[in-house]
């Protein structure tokens, strides 16, 4: 049975989807998280885009044992050595470089001629290769690219050293029988040797898995796409969906991955909680609806037997039930540590403490802790790294449905501490209007949401903002027992990540 790569591209690729902004820490938490779900490469980032992608790259790839570490790369020669320079310290470094090939890319963005776009591939591969031999080339918007000219441009990146060639659908423009045909067209008339082929696609048209399967049935050798298929525009396609899709139908395909499926929802969850982009309920494999039945005959069927109506095995996919824990607020601490590597999360003694600090304020807070709470209390971790001045003081809201609300704010600042009321239409609208006074800043909000982590009166409350200024979108999330303090922390938080974006550079689309 063939072996299929799997190429993530969510901490680059998936990043690119709007209002999303990751902190160094969360992509590192992501990125070992990528290695225990298995995957064979981990596209970190886009190096030369800030010295903020740059840094993140290069601490995933001393992170991430066991897997190769990608750097993107236009076919520009400081891209390249940007992205040699952040990926070198990995166990397998590659460098992917791209360079756009289709008529109109060519006219309208580049404004090259072929013969231009044929002599800088040549280079630029060159270059790539003389700094490692692990050098991946897509001709962007390869779906759309005249198919002579397509396999003129492979066969050049091939001789020029490159030893993955992946023909991305850039667009989401290709229907699967025109994807899986550019694949063979592609492989018959080039000499490929020991040279690997990758198929990358968008979801414009909600073919991304669809002809990700439609490439590997053609015989790629490896797929490209991001966890919960997250991304630029209509995002990408999902790994989880095809890495089920080949175990459940291996005869079918012949093929299978190396991926422990076991990881699947956990890693949707974090990828979730960190971007603050929610699953839909109805997505495939890992949305809450996936694996529910409401239809009293299907509920019947189930409950006689489960292969009736599920063809996928929940636990498989690493789905249980919520667990109460044994842990209270008499545990200690090599308990509590004990179980958390039992979740699979080995923290440092710094982290454990204070992780343990916020699950002892939830034992008196809630009775009973579940261990979707203890995730919460993890991933949480992570927000004293977001790059921003502003942190909450103090709050108080008065409100009620009679009452104009107000809301009293202590933010600290670049400027010291600061404090300000303001009313609003509601309790959340007053503590936003109080928090803009405050920072000084004029903003959008676009999108306010609240989940709830665990069922009960109690549960932990998860908001999550998006922002707007000017062109920028981003997004903020926090996760407390109050939901008027996670909406304030949320804002806050989402104000800091704008903070650190205004000065980055713009990244580039595959």
């Amino acid at each position: 049975m063939r072996r299929i790569r799997i190429f993530d591209t969510t901490l680059r690729d998936g990043e690119q989807s709007p209002g999303v902004t990751l902190t160094p820490a969360e992509k590192l938490e992501i990125a070992r998280q990528l290695v225990r779900l298995r995957v064979d490469v981990i596209e970190a980032g886009y190096p030369a885009a800030s010295p903020g992608d740059f840094s993140s790259v290069e601490a995933i790839s001393r992170v991430a044992k066991g897997v190769t570490v990608c750097g993107l790369a236009r076919a520009v020669q400081s891209d390249i050595q940007s992205a040699y320079d952040a990926i070198k310290g990995s166990d397998d470094p590659r460098i992917h470089l791209f360079l756009a090939t289709s008529d109109i890319h060519m006219e309208k963005k580049l404004r090259m001629t072929r013969a231009q776009v044929e002599e800088q591939v040549d280079r630029m591969v060159r270059f790539a290769v003389s700094l490692t031999p692990n050098v991946q080339f897509s001709p962007e918007d390869g779906g759309r690219t005249d198919l002579d000219f397509l396999v003129r441009i492979v066969e050049i990146a091939i001789r020029a050293g490159a030893k993955v060639i992946n023909i991305p659908d850039t667009v989401g423009f290709l229907l699967p029988s025109e994807y899986a045909m550019r694949m063979k067209h592609v492989r018959d008339h080039v000499e490929f040797g020991d040279v690997q082929l990758s198929a990358h696609c968008h979801d414009d048209l909600g073919l991304a898995v669809a002809n990700s399967l439609a490439a590997i049935s053609a015989g790629v050798d490896q797929v490209e796409g991001t966890i919960n298929g997250i991304g630029e525009r209509a995002g990408n396609a999902s790994l989880e969906e095809i890495a089920v899709a080949l175990s459940l139908r291996a005869e079918q395909f012949g093929a299978s991955t190396q991926m422990d499926l076991s990881q699947i929802v956990r890693t949707s969850r974090l990828v979730s909680r960190l971007t603050g982009m929610v699953v839909p309920p109805n997505k495939a494999v890992v949305g809450a609806n996936a694996f529910a039945h409401e239809s009293g005959i299907h509920q019947d069927g189930v409950i006689k037997e489960r292969t009736t109506y599920e063809i996928i095995d929940p636990s498989s996919v690493g789905l249980t039930e919520n667990r109460s824990l044994v842990l209270g607020k008499h545990s200690g601490r090599h308990a509590f540590r004990k179980h958390l590597e039992e979740m699979g999360y080995v923290l440092s003694d710094d982290d454990l403490a204070e992780v343990f600090k916020r699950f002892k304020a939830l034992c008196d807070r809630k009775k009973t802790v579940t261990e979707e709470d203890i995730l919460a209390l993890v991933d949480e971790r992570y927000h004293e790294d977001v790059v921003g001045p502003y942190a909450l003081d103090y709050l108080h809201v008065s409100t009620g449905n009679y009452a104009l609300a107000t809301a009293t704010v202590r933010v600290t600042g670049p400027d010291g501490v600061k404090e300000e009321a303001a009313v609003g239409n509601g309790g959340v609208e007053a503590i936003y209007n109080a928090l803009d006074r405050v920072t000084g800043e004029q903003l959008e909000l676009k999108v306010y949401q609240i989940l709830s982590v665990t069922p009960g009166q109690d549960a932990l409350g998860e908001v999550r903002v998006q922002i707007a200024s000017g062109p920028y979108r981003v997004a903020g999330r926090y996760v407390a027992s109050d939901v008027l303090e996670a909406s304030a922390r949320a804002y806050l938080d989402a104000i800091n990540r704008l903070i650190y974006v205004r000065g980055a550079k713009m990244t580039v689309e595959n």
